[in-house]
């Protein structure tokens, strides 16, 4: 009898197995996707002192192909200083501060699957620099009126991974993996149970 018990556990593993096998593969594609781990600022950070750099740290190595970082202040202005640079999964870009307000950086990139990644973090400078008074000695600028434009730059998207499961695939290959193993450990008991 001892050897019928131990051919019966030894096959729930082997399908125990299997099926834990099967419940990863869908996992796997999702393991390509990368993502903002952490940024320097935060997310939702109040700074009196304007930072040097921005920093965002990655799940995954970015490309430098793919991989667009933009940084814009009050009233839409650019505030980054230079171009993004890269050092394993981090990217930092040069920070040039401006007025105190809402600064928010932006950034694009592909995931090893061609999966595009998008998302943003905002932070908020609480002092920055005063806007430039128009000097009294110096003599209007007879500029043309600007024409009018149709395309205004829309407001950036709230944070967010676009199009991205947050990682969430390896939760449920788990929980399908505990699950399976309890109901194959309760069938084993009660084939146990009712055989004495």
């Amino acid at each position: 009898m001892g050897g019928r018990v131990a051919r019966t556990a030894r096959t729930w593993l082997v399908v125990l197995g299997v099926v834990a096998a099967f419940a990863l593969l869908p996992a796997a594609p999702a393991a390509a996707h990368n993502s903002l781990t952490g940024s320097d600022p935060r997310d939702g950070a109040r700074l009196a002192a304007a930072p040097e750099r921005i920093e965002l740290r990655f799940l995954a190595t970015p490309k430098e192909a793919t991989t667009e970082v933009t940084v814009t202040g009050p009233d839409n202005v650019a505030a980054a200083d230079g171009a993004p640079t890269f050092s394993g999964k981090r990217v930092t870009v040069p920070f040039r501060p401006g007025a105190a307000g809402l600064y928010i950086v932006t950034y694009r990139l592909a995931s090893d699957d061609g999966h595009p990644i998008k998302g943003e973090i905002r932070f908020t400078l609480t002092t920055g620099t005063p806007a430039e008074a128009p000097s009294a000695s110096a003599p209007p600028t007879s500029a043309a009126p600007a024409a009018p434009t149709s395309a205004a730059p829309s407001p950036t998207p709230a944070a967010a991974e676009a199009d991205d499961d947050g990682g969430t695939g390896w939760l449920w290959a788990a929980g399908a993996v505990v699950v399976l193993a309890a109901l194959g450990g309760g069938l084993l008991l009660r084939r146990r149970a009712a055989r004495r």
